[in-house]
């Protein structure tokens, strides 16, 4: 008959603490965090919350292993002069990285190109200088507000990411405007569907920018 093991109360005891103390560091590290600043797009305009692109990039980078939180700071009808103002609340959020999605609203007011380019270098500019890794989303607008100024506006984007070193997802609808089930029927806004593969396109662009 074998004998039982005895437990000894202080190696419990110590290995309680150890367990303890481990569990308590960990707890009070902050989360990582991706801010996703943007205008109606990326406040899912027309969608339930849950089906918003960055609600669908949590949901992926979670299913991959990376534990950061998407929060979502769109804003409908939102400017570069809105997001320029609103940087500085951004920044406070303490985020690892900062997907960037403004412009549009710029091109559909036509407002002048030289004007989007100042307030979108000014935001990167803040951003940068607090050390966030950046992630800049691109737009392009329909043939009907004139080749010229259509070239302008959509070179922004490359030339912004360009100058201040940041990744760059030149046109956020890419492979996808045209598919049918991705555009809402005003013709802007993506649906659902359309949402999911935008998050998709953008794991695959932030990838580099994150750790696990």
């Amino acid at each position: 008959m074998g004998t039982r093991a005895q437990t000894n109360p202080a190696k419990f005891v110590a290995l309680l603490a150890v367990c303890l103390i481990a569990t308590g560091l960990c707890a009070a590290q902050p989360q990582k965090k991706i801010v996703c600043f943007g205008d109606s797009i990326t406040a899912g305009y027309g969608l339930d919350q849950s089906k918003s692109y960055p609600a669908d990039l949590d949901e992926m980078l979670r299913a991959r292993g990376y534990h950061y939180q998407v929060v979502n700071r769109g804003v409908p009808g939102d400017t570069t002069k809105d997001a320029l103002t609103r940087v500085g609340q951004i920044v406070a959020l303490h985020p690892d990285v900062v997907v960037v999605e403004f412009g549009g609203n710029d091109g559909l007011r036509g407002l002048s190109t030289d004007l989007t380019r100042r307030n979108l270098a000014r935001v990167l500019d803040t951003l940068l200088a607090a050390h966030i890794r950046v992630l800049l989303v691109g737009i392009t607008l329909p043939p009907n507000y004139g080749e010229d100024y259509v070239a302008k506006f959509t070179a922004i984007f490359k030339e912004q990411a360009d100058a201040h070193h940041t990744a760059l997802m030149p046109m956020i609808y890419e492979g996808i405007y045209n598919l049918p089930g991705t555009i809402q029927p005003d013709g802007i806004h993506p649906t659902a569907k359309g949402s999911q593969m935008i998050a998709e396109h953008m794991l695959s662009l932030l990838s580099p920018l994150l750790s696990k």
